[in-house]
């Protein structure tokens, strides 16, 4: 389980976790996680891009949500424990919880602690009648969860909402819904979120939206990184670029240095050309065949589509394909 940004780490941890941003660095092209925009600001800054109009995926996933919340609920059934995957501000999770009967709990899970514990404050406030229990944890590492809630639920519900899955190379993605797949169990569901394929023009203009948010949120991984693991990364020797990778389906981000210069990391020097790029993150887009195929991989069948009227994106439900 990887602790959240900002809390107290042994000397081993911070030796691990320099360790591994150094191997992405070493390679070519060099690469950074994505793991490393949500501090507290990244937090935030990524809320704020979901409000962007050039940002289409939360709108007009919560365009899907308001429009047939009561069939997913429905589809769910009644006392299940919803399991929330980077539940960030829990937004859209409140469209699902206001048409659900008798849910058991809501478990949170995010990484960036203070957002969490924020988020499930003013939710457990806002449904006094709902046991919310929020986890920080990475969720893409084994985790624990608090097996008394469980058992007292008749269904394991993972919701995994905001085309997080497109964040992960194919590889990586069928490990992580086969980890959802054990954690919810023969009798459960996933209800997903998949961003789908469309004019690469609309993907770059949310990818690079005109007032520069995506971009700060881009550079923010090195403030992060500064900041935690003492690196001393120029935030105005870089630049924020998005671009679409047609035989990958999907945009890349990209920080793209201005000059030549040498980042220091673990005692360590790091050398950047003037315009290498540092690859910090992929976002994959889908069709809805290529993404069936995704998930049955991983052992899940997708039972139930649900899109928007421009069909830019849909919400899925997810079924064990054979009991375990």
């Amino acid at each position: 389980m990887a602790k959240p940004p900002g809390a107290a780490r042994s000397a081993s941890e911070h030796d691990d976790l320099t360790g591994s941003v150094l191997a992405g660095l070493r390679k070519s092209p060099k690469e950074l996680s994505p793991v490393w925009f949500y501090d507290r600001l990244g937090s935030f800054l990524f809320d704020s891009i979901c409000e962007l109009p050039e940002y289409y995926i939360t709108r007009t996933e919560l365009e899907i949500m308001r429009a047939h919340a009561a069939e997913m609920a429905q589809h769910i059934g009644r006392n299940p424990a919803i399991i929330e995957l980077g539940s960030g501000t829990s937004l859209k999770t409140r469209t699902l919880l206001d048409h659900m009967e008798m849910p058991a709990t809501y478990i949170p899970v995010d990484i960036s602690r203070e957002h969490l514990m924020d988020a499930a404050a003013a939710l457990a406030r806002d449904y006094p009648q709902l046991r919310v229990l929020p986890v920080c944890a990475d969720f893409t590492q084994p985790f624990d969860l608090p097996p008394a809630l469980l058992a007292a639920a008749e269904r394991r519900v993972v919701y995994f909402p905001g085309s997080t899955i497109g964040n992960f190379e194919q590889p990586h993605a069928i490990a992580l819904l086969s980890q959802i797949r054990r954690l919810i169990g023969a009798a459960g569901a996933v209800l997903i979120g998949v961003d789908l394929r469309k004019d690469p023009r609309t993907l770059i203009r949310a990818y690079d939206d005109s007032a520069g948010v995506t971009a700060e949120f881009n550079i923010n991984a090195l403030r992060h990184l500064n900041r935690e693991l003492g690196a001393d990364f120029d935030l105005e020797g870089f630049e924020h670029r998005a671009v679409w990778v047609d035989e990958h389906s999907r945009i890349e981000l990209h920080l793209v240095s201005k000059r030549d210069q040498i980042v220091h990391l673990g005692g360590q020097e790091i050398r950047f050309a003037r315009g290498e790029r540092l690859h910090t993150e992929s976002c994959h887009k889908y069709t809805l065949e290529s993404f069936a195929n995704l998930a049955a991989a991983a052992d899940l069948s997708v039972s139930r589509v649900w899109t928007d009227s421009e069909r830019l994106f849909s919400v899925q439900l997810l079924e064990p394909r054979t009991i375990q």
